[in-house]
């Protein structure tokens, strides 16, 4: 399997990683400076600046495939910067490029009225605002996402929503306008058509965001991630996404795209992560020698650089597929790289963790904070479990098909 990149996209690789150096990770320690300075629920002023910076440079939009909107790029183009940027959590914001915006804006741009693109969908391009998307509920296991019991029902020329989301992540965000709501509107059409998503401001009469969830203790802010009350909230019934029923559709459209940019983001993480490590092993001597002359460190930094490598040739393939066959016909590479990726990432940040010692715990490397992020992910747009699942039932179908095709012969 070859990847090539095309010189555009190395041209862009090359602009990207150098406004990275030069702008992006110094400006780390500022920002969370600044957060504290200002207050940890407001934007950050270098986050406006990295931004406009970003715009000038032409790094601004990088992803939306099949779009005149975005850079023109692939899946597997966009992917290797999709990874760059996934080596700062502040990163995917400053090119504009950070979710649930990335998700949140392909969903309108594919499915959206012009209507909805004008309202929502430009000035989320612009930078001018960001979004949420609510479809977890804590009351049911929304792994399965048909136990939904948010409803979204017709009322003339409107829709009413009730219901309670949490882990709506971007709601607490100062510059948060709109979510993308997931909720049922006819709980008894056939199990797959019963759910649809609508766009509510979060002004919007009746929505109230209960509490901030941290994850692990760190609280993402000024992102973070909201639970949400909907009580009798009435939007234009011209704030349907696509139709009634639609929802399960537009989510496989959304999450297949979506979960690309995650896992790239992920192995760039554990780059850095794997950049850490090998920076500490050469600088800290124990029992005499560096680190990195202890067998078990140079074990530590191998299966970092092999696993790594692996994820990122799957996740690449995953991405072709999606480019040359659809979203639809690679649910199985979907589902493993879903899997393998923060996984992979997970497990080479606890190995640089391990090899930093009590540094690696603290505050002083940010490598418990990526823990943090990647540990999560294995429960976000869907746990481990149910991927495991998605990657087995394929598989023995596709053995069953074999054997009933070789019967018939």
């Amino acid at each position: 399997m070859h990847f090539d990149h095309s010189d555009k996209v190395k041209g862009l690789l090359a602009k990207l990683q150098e406004f990275m150096d030069a702008h992006v990770y110094p400006a780390e320690t500022v920002y969370e400076s600044e957060l504290e300075k200002h207050g940890r629920w407001k934007q950050p002023p270098v986050m406006e600046e990295l931004k406009r910076k970003a715009k000038a440079a032409g790094l601004w939009n990088l992803f939306l495939p099949e779009s005149h909107r975005g850079a023109g790029l692939t899946n597997v183009e966009y992917a290797p910067l999709c990874e760059v940027m996934g080596r700062s959590p502040i990163a995917p914001e400053t090119f504009n490029c950070a979710a649930p915006d990335t998700g949140n804006m392909e969903v309108i741009e594919r499915y959206g009225t012009e209507e909805q693109k004008k309202q929502w969908l430009e000035p989320l391009l612009d930078g001018e605002i960001r979004s949420a998307f609510a479809m977890t509920e804590p009351e049911v296991a929304s792994s399965d996402a048909t136990n939904i019991r948010c409803r979204i029902e017709r009322d003339g020329d409107h829709y009413v929503i009730n219901g309670r989301k949490w882990w709506t992540s971007g709601v607490l965000h100062p510059h948060c306008r709109v979510m993308i709501v997931m909720g049922k509107t006819n709980p008894d059409a056939p199990t797959h058509q019963q759910q649809s998503q609508i766009l509510v401001p979060v002004d919007a009469p009746g929505v109230k965001v209960l509490r901030h969830l941290p994850v692990f203790g760190y609280d993402d802010a000024p992102h973070g991630h909201g639970e949400v009350l909907f009580e009798d909230v009435r939007v234009p019934a011209s704030n349907i996404v696509l139709g009634e029923g639609r929802g399960f559709e537009i989510a496989q459209g959304r999450l297949g795209p979506g979960r690309i940019h995650h896992c790239m983001r992920a192995i760039g993480m554990a780059e850095r992560a794997l950049a850490l490590m090998v920076q500490r092993s050469m600088e800290r001597t124990v029992f005499g020698k560096e680190i990195a002359r202890h067998g078990m460190a140079q074990e530590q930094i191998a299966m970092s650089r092999i696993e790594i490598d692996q994820a990122r040739l799957l996740v690449l393939h995953c991405a072709r597929q999606i480019d040359t066959v659809g979203t639809k016909r690679c649910r199985q590479t979907i589902a493993m790289i879903k899997v393998v990726a923060p996984n992979v990432s997970a497990r080479v940040i606890d190995r640089a963790i391990q090899v930093h010692g009590a540094m690696g715990v603290s505050q002083d490397v940010p490598l418990s904070l990526m823990y943090a992020g990647q540990r999560s992910l294995r429960l976000a747009d869907g746990p481990d479990e149910v991927h495991i699942q998605t990657v087995a039932k394929l598989e023995l179908k596709a053995a069953l098909q074999k054997r009933r095709a070789t019967a018939k012969l």
